[in-house]
């Protein structure tokens, strides 16, 4: 069986030329971006704003309260519960379906004020190896409380949804050694309820108790 190798990542953000001033222009966007924005606008928070918990809301839902005034609008585009979502086309489609609904709904379309635009943005990922390795569960815990949070984020959240691996590393690992009952543990934890090291003390815990029955 091959050891668990942790990977590292660094973000390099992308400003894609095209930006939203109304709901119009921000449900085009949404409509055309690639999925990398997507990804972006939606989990920036959670690596830059680490210790806060529960997260603050995704960036489209920011925006409509912040900047359109519009907290029915905003309340919705933050109820996204990400997930609940396989694919980043499906997160997509939630965001559009939201969008469309208010469209249908709206007296007026009133433009934000100038220079408060919604920028869109991406960000492109270069993953890099650390010279960490686990071939048990016990190696594996205690190399977990060393790893930066940049490698915890890149196994858990970039490996479900932006590497559309429909699964998180760690719980494929599990797997792959035969631990099918701490594998499905680890798929049901929400990461996105806590903060990054909350998480890393949760799974650490976890892994141990199983470890030791």
């Amino acid at each position: 069986m091959q050891p668990f190798a942790f990977n590292t990542k660094y973000d390099q953000t992308i400003l894609l030329g095209r930006k939203a001033k109304n709901l119009q222009t921000l449900l085009a966007g949404i409509r055309a971006v690639p999925e990398s924005s997507l990804y972006f606008h939606t989990h920036r928070f959670l690596l830059q704003h680490h210790f806060l918990s529960p997260e603050p809301p995704n960036d489209f839902a920011y925006w409509a309260t912040e900047v359109l005034n519009d907290d029915p609008l905003g309340e919705n585009l933050s109820s996204v519960d990400i997930l609940q979502f396989a694919s980043l086309e499906d997160l997509r489609k939630f965001f559009i379906t939201v969008l469309d609904e208010s469209l249908q709904h709206a007296d007026r379309l009133p433009d934000c004020p100038r220079g408060e635009e919604f920028h869109f943005m991406a960000c492109r990922t270069f993953v890099l190896p650390t010279p960490y390795a686990a071939e048990t569960l016990e190696a594996f815990s205690s190399i977990l409380e060393h790893i930066s949070i940049s490698a915890l984020y890149y196994h858990i959240f970039d490996a479900r949804l932006r590497l559309g691996r429909g699964d998180n590393d760690f719980s494929r690992w599990f797997a792959d050694l035969g631990h099918e009952e701490l594998a499905a543990k680890m798929r049901m934890l929400d990461p996105y309820t806590q903060t990054l090291e909350g998480l890393r003390s949760h799974i650490i815990t976890m892994v141990r108790d199983y470890d030791a029955h």
